[in-house]
């Protein structure tokens, strides 16, 4: 089955091979760290000469890597004498994980072929793998088992749009999830999938969402420089329209005029979830007939009345904190949505729209305490217009949403312990090599 595997992945690999080209000569896309994905060791790996046990974890994008963050670092204090090491798939990922532990500790994922993961384990040999969410990738998971590691999937869903196809190709599933030791699923129902689609009982934990634990960022200089430039020119209502997607801006951009009307002094912030769209997404403002300006050119001008394009990687999270009312896109149109954690952290009304498949169970939680708004298109600018005028409903969403984030945290605490147990499970060396002689 591997063998096939590989191949077909391979064939894939080479089938697209235009369109990575066209990707990286475009958009500078996976240009980077492509001889690390190919299995080209970075030195600074392989300069370690500490005989220090390894811990392997895998975050792919920037939102694992956030999540990740606090298990990370209680499993550096739990086991100072072991080497933590994170992989990326994502540059994103990559620059966030190499600025919170260190570029020495930080690389990129290799391809899920065995010539390129092989070198990692020659060189890391790691006595734990821990993988952020649901990445199932059947040569890197045999491959860590072969070469003596616990396995573990940590903060791991099954989306509503994955289940099916899971379900079936259980048969061709269940001998990859026996390399996995150790599963530590979100809520009871994800348990449950897993279990359905061949993961052994006794393996699987519940401990939570790590998302719920993840503490606002310290925000860069640009956050203090908007908001005194908010305050002193009287600028307001301030609508934050985070992560979103084709076919969601001419939507917000129509609901915002309809504010204008109401409050000149108005400012929409516009933050599309992908960089290579910033340029298609300021015609589209200057095309509808909008002031705007762009983060990356702006002077320090008034923002009242205007569109300020956020064009710009990693400051969302901490703009949220100056919006009157937030918007998380991806979910106007069906792209499962994008995580509201991020401004309910401040206490911002949070309205997100009705394709929410990917974060589920964090929406409908949400939506059971009064702490969002779910909309479709056609409720959207009525729903924006009602909350700018009433201060009472959006301090009681907020408010809301405080208090369901905090009765939900703990994970963090939850799956340190339970990787904990497992690593310290973990078969000796001496135990190892004696199994390796049998």
């Amino acid at each position: 089955m591997y063998a096939l595997y590989s191949l077909l992945f391979a064939l894939f690999l080479l089938l697209t091979l235009p369109f990575w080209l066209v990707q990286m000569l475009r958009h500078g896309k996976y240009r980077a760290g492509l001889r690390e994905r190919l299995g080209k060791v970075p030195s600074h790996l392989k300069n370690d000469r500490t005989g220090r046990q390894t811990i392997w974890i895998h975050a792919v994008s920037v939102g694992e890597v956030i999540a990740s963050a606090g298990v990370i670092e209680g499993l550096r204090r739990q086991f100072p004498s072991h080497r933590v090491v994170i992989s990326t798939t994502t540059n994103t990922g990559q620059k966030l994980a190499a600025k919170r532990f260190g570029e020495k500790n930080v690389f990129y994922f290799p391809l899920d072929l065995p010539f390129a993961i092989q070198p990692y384990f020659d060189c890391l040999k790691p006595c734990l793998v821990v993988v952020a969410e649901t990445e199932f990738w059947p040569n890197f998971l045999k491959l860590a088992k072969r070469n003596r590691a616990r396995v573990a999937i940590m903060n791991c869903r099954i989306s509503d749009r994955s289940y099916p196809g899971y379900k079936r190709l259980r048969a061709l599933l269940k001998p990859v999830l026996v390399n996995i030791d150790l599963f530590l699923p979100q809520t009871p129902a994800d348990r449950d999938r897993l279990i359905a689609i061949g993961a052994l009982d006794l393996k699987v934990v519940v401990t939570g969402n790590l998302k719920f634990d993840v503490a606002p960022p310290p925000p860069p200089p640009i956050v203090a420089t908007l908001a005194e430039n908010i305050r002193e020119s009287g600028t307001g209502p301030v609508i934050v329209c985070g992560s979103t997607l084709e076919g969601e801006e001419g939507s917000l951009l129509s609901a915002f005029r309809n504010i204008l009307a109401a409050h000149p002094k108005a400012l929409l912030m516009l933050a599309p979830r992908h960089a290579e769209r910033f340029a298609e997404v300021g015609r589209l403002v200057e095309q509808l007939g909008f002031r705007m300006l762009r983060r990356s050119l702006w002077k320090g001008e008034p923002l009242d009345g205007s569109v300020f394009l956020i064009d710009s990687i990693g400051e969302l999270s901490s703009i949220y904190s100056l919006a009157t009312v937030a918007f998380v896109g991806g979910s106007l149109v069906p792209r499962g949505g994008h995580n509201i954690l991020e401004p309910a952290l401040y206490g911002v009304a949070v309205v997100t729209g009705n394709h929410y498949e990917n974060f589920r169970d964090i929406v409908n939680y949400f939506v059971s305490q009064n702490a969002v708004r779910v909309v479709g298109l056609a409720e959207l600018p009525l729903t924006l217009i009602e909350l700018v005028e009433n201060s009472a409903e959006r301090a009681t969403l907020g408010q809301n949403a405080l208090a369901a984030l905090d009765s939900q945290r703990g994970a963090t605490t939850r799956t340190i312990a339970a990787l904990t147990q497992l690593l310290q499970s973990s078969p000796t060396r001496a135990e190892a090599a004696s199994e390796n002689r049998s």
